[in-house]
């Protein structure tokens, strides 16, 4: 599945990168493992097999507890924080009205609030300046709270910290995906040059196509339909070229926008190279509806590529239903953090063929998908919120089916390109990710197909089999 063109743009082609991009992940940190349900996140244990005791988590942040530290149950961040807050007499200040969430994610964000929560579950500033209080009663850990059958030894490798409050988990849900959004928001920027911004500067101008006469003297109808035919061929050869050098430079920015997801590091090679090549076109084609309108496709040079091209290139039903997509993304008005998200789902598609770890993949998706209505959730306010949001969310849903039906009807149609690649100019990565035959020019200067077949000449040689390619306009 691999190649080795494309195998270089998703690993050694931006290795350098790899440490400013790769999402940093803490431990007991609950976005570490994308899942959407906090009773999932669990606590190490020693060995599997071992006894191991239900984790008690820290009063003030929710981390998993290290002990009883000034009065109450908490972890060893929680702890230092408060005795340095004390033994130094450190005042804070809160930009929210001392309002502030305070969880494992967010912590370090509002000194404030987070040491007003320290006061408010009870830890004891006397505890911090003349140690432990000894009459102070201990608070029941929660194995202690358990009835005797629950305490007998379980053999497990981690167990689990449900969330202490309803409210709190759902709080904590809400904060997990605003991180996520955040993350997937700043992958979309530093990778998408069909923005709205550079639309209103750029000039536009049209592919136009000049095909040059057949010399000699053509004889009846079979010559005439003959070189009818052939300059057909030449023509669609050459919005072919044009249409996959300016789609090409897409190709790296999905590559990259893909590296910089959370979780996408972990998947499998393979896995990796399977949901950019199937999953690129309904990128590229969601993305590039910021600059085109429904009846044309602009490229961020201002070249335009029209209804009757795109049907030259594919077919007329095909372009219709390409321009219909882009008119049903653009009726949906989406915002940057939508647009990011939307196409974190395309491209982690779990259904993609021959994928080894589609479970994953599914969990890496139904993390956006709930980032994504969330966003939703936040944008509606009012009493028709609700309704509002999973209406949005159906849109986004019905857009999603859409794409992907064009997305396998592109992989039918590239046929036409993998039968003529002969006759074609195509960059190595467009090739590479569409899986289109491609000359390498080898040391003499000739063409070698990279796969079974006749190896054609350069068409500049004079002893080329196939017409030279036709030229602009």
């Amino acid at each position: 599945m691999s190649g080795s063109v494309f195998s270089e743009a998703t690993s050694s082609s931006i290795s350098d990168e790899d440490d400013l991009y790769t999402f940093k992940e803490e431990p007991c940190s609950p976005v570490a493992g994308y899942s959407s349900d906090p009773s999932s996140y669990s606590a190490d244990s020693a060995t599997s097999g071992t006894v191991t005791k239900a984790a008690t988590p820290c009063k003030v942040c929710g981390d998993k507890a290290s002990g009883y530290h000034y009065g109450v149950t908490s972890c060893e961040g929680c702890k230092g924080f408060f005795r340095r807050s004390i033994q130094k007499q450190i005042e804070y200040r809160c930009l929210r009205d001392g309002k502030c969430l305070v969880i494992r994610l967010n912590r370090n964000r509002c000194q404030f609030c987070r040491f007003k929560k320290c006061l408010a579950v009870g830890m004891s500033k006397d505890s911090v300046r003349y140690g432990r209080v000894p009459k102070r009663p201990r608070e029941p850990s929660a194995a202690d709270s358990l009835p005797e059958p629950s305490k007998r030894p379980v053999h497990t490798s981690a167990t689990t910290i449900p969330p202490t409050d309803p409210l709190e988990a759902q709080l904590l849900r809400q904060e997990m995906s605003r991180e996520l959004v955040k993350l997937i928001t700043a992958a979309h920027r530093g990778t998408n040059t069909y923005s709205e911004e550079i639309r209103a500067s750029l000039e536009q101008h049209p592919i136009s196509i000049r095909v040059e006469e057949s010399e000699g003297e053509g004889s009846g109808a079979e010559d005439a339909a003959s070189s009818t035919t052939d300059r057909a061929t030449d023509a669609r050869s050459v919005l072919w070229h044009n249409i996959a050098v300016r789609m090409t430079p897409a190709v790296q920015q999905v590559v990259e926008f893909a590296k910089r997801l959370p979780g996408f590091h972990g998947l499998p090679q393979d896995d990796q190279l399977i949901v950019i090549k199937l999953g690129f076109f309904e990128v590229w084609l969601t993305r590039i509806t910021g600059l085109s309108t429904p009846d044309r496709i602009m490229f961020e040079d201002g070249t335009i590529f029209t209804h009757a091209q795109l049907a030259t290139i594919y077919d007329a039903t095909f372009a219709t239903a390409m321009l219909t997509y882009i008119w049903n993304i653009q009726r949906l008005c989406m915002t940057e953090e939508e647009m990011a998200v939307y196409t974190g789902t395309l491209l982690l598609c779990p259904q993609r063929a021959g994928l080894s770890a589609a479970d994953r993949i599914q969990g890496l998706q139904n993390a956006m998908n709930d980032a994504l209505q969330n966003i939703q959730a936040a944008t509606h306010g009012g009493p028709e919120a609700v309704a509002l949001s999973q209406a949005r969310y159906e849109a986004f849903a019905a857009a999603r089916n859409e794409v992907r039906q064009l997305g396998f009807r592109h992989n039918v149609l590239l046929a036409w390109p993998r039968e003529h690649w002969q006759r074609l100019l195509l960059p190595p990565l467009f090739s590479e990710i569409f899986d289109i035959p491609k000359r390498d020019e080898d040391a003499n200067g000739d063409s070698a197909a990279t796969s079974p077949g006749p190896v054609p000449r350069s068409p500049q040689s004079p002893h080329s089999s196939h017409p030279p390619v036709p030229q602009l306009g």
